[in-house]
């Protein structure tokens, strides 16, 4: 049985994913907004942040992306038991909806939640599927 926080969480950990900006070389802004609201839902959670993987904006196949593809390996490996991104278009566009329903799926099928740490997303317990 995995060990819960005291709010209930799993405690095994978790992969802080951040598709923010447009280009690299402008990571700015929105990439640090994205990375301080995952951390900080974790620390709240007491989760343990393994990796954060970026990924610029842009590409709306996730698995077109060398970052998204980062964090699949590391589901695939049973290294994490939860995905945080910040809102929903992050992992895909609403233009590819379908592609983010693919990936929720594919994560879940190996035991892995997508959690959006956006608050108020985050607030309703919203979580992918």
């Amino acid at each position: 049985m995995t060990p819960l926080t005291s709010q209930g969480e799993a405690t095994s950990p978790v992969v802080l994913y951040v598709c923010a900006d447009r280009a690299a070389r402008s990571a700015g802004t929105a990439t640090q907004s994205a990375q301080t609201e995952g951390r900080a839902f974790a620390e709240e959670r007491g989760l343990t942040i393994a990796e954060v993987v970026t990924d610029t904006y842009g590409e709306p196949d996730p698995v077109q992306r060398s970052g998204w593809r980062r964090v699949r390996q590391l589901a695939r490996a049973g290294d994490v038991g939860a995905v945080l991104v910040r809102w929903p278009t992050a992992i895909a566009p609403e233009s590819a909806r379908e592609l983010r329903h693919r990936e929720a799926a594919w994560l879940q099928d190996h035991g892995v939640r997508v959690r959006y740490t956006w608050a108020p997303l985050s607030s309703k317990g919203a979580e992918a599927g």
